[in-house]
């Protein structure tokens, strides 16, 4: 484990492996059958319409990376919602999609409830505040989690995941598989960009050789273009749901165990709409999380720009009022604040607050997120109090942020 924990040997394989995948005939015909569909039913506003192609390579690229590693017998540890960058000097698609959390490291192993295994690991000098192991159904439904933050680790911070269809029987660190087990996904999530180290990680089969043939490569890309257009199809039932709901709004919802989402986190969904002269105030009362992130979506299901612009913050990238709450601002045009969520020039698009890791018994009564839309001529009488920055503190905020990211991504951002 001597090689970074994310940026492995391993990984640049499967991302140069995807990068042929996509230049299949099968896949190239999914690629343009995909887009052609999605972008019929989506009905984007002209705005959102020129996000589309650079968004849709980075889902579809996903999608090729997630599903080139889904053969339980031959399982990986395939790394997805990385940001565009260089591997043996050939460029590597971004592949976030699901409308992604920025904070997080997400990985994906193919899990069988008939095999055995293992998960070989280590803990950064400073660990996570969250972090979960979640055993998934195919339809993104919960079969078990370890929680990565309490679980048993050695002096030298090396753990050992056991996964299977036994109970634990006393042994530390088990993830109990049934027939319904598909694939774990790892959340590694990173509150302090520079600080937190995201997990080593590999994962051993146990038992004999693999008991069927691996794909061709043709099986194969009839499985990616099978994938490549569930995603969109994922992406745009969500972004459907979001945009039915009322603009500038929020709907809190305080748990969620399908179709991704996270057990024991609080969603607070919604969407803004905005004038040139108008920002979204966003006050948030955090319940007593330790964690939390407020990122900015498009309807194509990636985050916005997280490295050039302040495209999402969480609780340590914030600055709190006087009273422990948050003030946050939506904007195209840089109000001067702090605490300012830059839209990339968006007048539209999606929000996803999350919250977790709260005190035992759950979230403080005071959990709350609301919005409102102000003209920003009126930002400095309606937030006296928001703490300001100069152009040049903005521009050391945006320097942290980058070097910070590149702590997980040390190819570099393309």
């Amino acid at each position: 484990m001597s090689e970074h924990p994310v940026a492995t040997a391993a990984q640049h394989e499967q991302e140069l492996a995807a990068l042929e995948l996509v230049q299949h005939p099968t896949v190239k015909a999914a690629y343009a059958g995909v887009a052609e569909t999605w972008l019929g039913r989506a009905k984007a506003s002209e705005a959102m319409r020129a996000r589309f192609e650079p968004a849709f390579e980075e889902v579809m690229f996903s999608a090729a990376l997630w599903s080139s590693n889904q053969d339980p017998l031959r399982p990986k540890v395939s790394c997805i919602t990385r940001l565009a960058h260089e591997v043996e000097g050939r460029r590597i698609p971004g592949s976030r999609w699901g409308i992604d959390n920025p904070d997080t490291v997400y990985r994906v192993i193919p899990i069988s409830g008939d095999e055995r295994y293992e998960l070989h690991g280590r803990v950064g000098e400073h660990r996570m505040t969250e972090n979960y192991f979640t055993l998934w159904n195919a339809h993104m439904g919960t079969v078990d989690v370890l929680n990565g933050r309490t679980m048993e680790v050695g002096s030298d911070g090396t753990f050992t995941i056991t996964v299977d269809s036994s109970p634990a029987g006393g042994r530390p660190n088990h993830v109990q598989s049934s027939p319904e087990a598909h694939e774990f996904y790892v959340r590694d999530v990173l509150l302090d960009w520079s600080k937190d180290d995201p997990n080593h990680l590999t994962v051993e089969r146990l038992g004999g050789a693999p008991s069927r043939p691996a794909l061709t490569l043709d099986e194969q890309a009839e499985a990616t273009a099978k994938m490549m257009a569930h995603f969109a199809d994922f992406t745009g039932k969500l972004s459907h749901g979001m945009y039915k709901t009322q603009p500038n709004h929020f709907s809190l919802a305080w748990e969620a165990d399908h179709t991704g989402a996270m057990r024991n986190q609080v969603y607070v969904a919604g969407r803004f709409d905005l004038a040139p002269d108008e920002a979204f105030v966003v006050d948030v009362s955090d319940g007593g999380a330790e964690y939390f992130t407020v990122p900015l979506g498009n309807i194509w299901g990636t985050t916005l720009d997280i490295y050039h612009r302040t495209g999402s913050l969480n609780k340590a990238q914030s600055r709190a009022n006087d009273d422990g709450t948050y003030t946050f601002v939506i904007s195209a045009q840089d109000p001067g604040v702090h605490n300012w969520i830059d839209t990339d020039g968006l007048p539209e698009g999606i929000l996803t607050l999350r919250m977790a890791e709260f005190p035992e018994g759950g979230p403080r009564s005071d959990l709350a997120a609301t919005g409102r839309v102000v003209k920003l001529d009126d930002l400095d009488t309606e937030l006296p109090d928001a703490a300001r920055v100069t152009t040049d503190e903005r521009a050391a905020q945006l320097v942290t942020r980058q070097q910070g990211y590149l702590h997980r991504l040390p190819e570099g951002v393309l």
